[in-house]
């Protein structure tokens, strides 16, 4: 079936996008766009792809679900369109830039700009019902974005991994640590922020390494 992707990932994904499951899928979501509020919307729910392709990806960082505000979301993970004020985890990941870097706090918790880098923000559910948390969860998305890991895992090289909390963790076993850098800590939520996200340095060590591979380090 025709998917409005980038054409790096029409190839890389090609495959999946053939399989009953993602049929059922693409299925579920149009007739939720139909009768229910969804966000993002529909033309962003492939944002994080169209924003950085395949071949240039440097950095994958793993989110859940989408925002189910109002306005919020806008198909990167932990990225809100201009003008929204910053979620709690994204203003503690702004202070950890800070902290880490000695860079001041952004004015737009827009991320496409670190996209636009090679840094691919991938929710493992890429669409969601507004004001209902999960409510897209165990319809087919995270059996395709486990597919999306996989093939970065198999086909890229030096790709550095941020994990944040169990969630993204248990997703990204599949990694093999020995061809990527795969930095975890806890989730950068107000709940567990405190022990262990603040402090990491995950940024400087991504770029750190990013300069290792030869490739130029990413602008947070």
């Amino acid at each position: 079936m025709d998917v409005k992707i980038a054409p790096s990932w029409k190839e890389a994904l090609g495959a999946e996008f053939e399989k009953p499951y993602f049929q059922e899928l693409v299925n579920f979501v149009k007739e939720e766009y139909q009768t229910q509020t969804i966000y993002p919307a529909g033309k962003h729910i492939f944002n994080a792809f169209n924003h950085c392709t395949f071949e240039d990806i440097k950095v994958v960082i793993l989110g859940q679900d989408p925002y189910h505000g109002p306005g919020q979301a806008n198909g990167l993970c932990f990225s809100v369109n201009d003008g929204v004020p910053f979620p709690p985890s994204l203003r503690n990941i702004f202070k950890e830039i800070e902290n880490d870097l000695a860079k001041e706090v952004p004015s737009t918790g827009n991320l496409e700009r670190w996209a636009d880098q090679g840094v691919l923000l991938l929710n493992a559910t890429l669409t969601v019902r507004a004001h209902q948390a999960g409510s897209h969860q165990n319809r087919g998305w995270e059996t395709f974005t486990d597919e999306v890991i996989k093939q970065i895992a198999e086909q890229c090289e030096g790709v550095v991994f941020l994990l944040w909390g169990a969630y993204a963790q248990k997703k990204g076993k599949v990694i093999d640590k020995s061809k990527h850098l795969v930095l975890q800590s806890p989730h950068p939520s107000p709940l567990s922020a405190h022990r262990g996200f603040f402090g990491n340095k995950h940024f400087s060590q991504a770029n750190e390494y990013l300069e290792q591979q030869g490739k130029a380090p990413i602008e947070w």
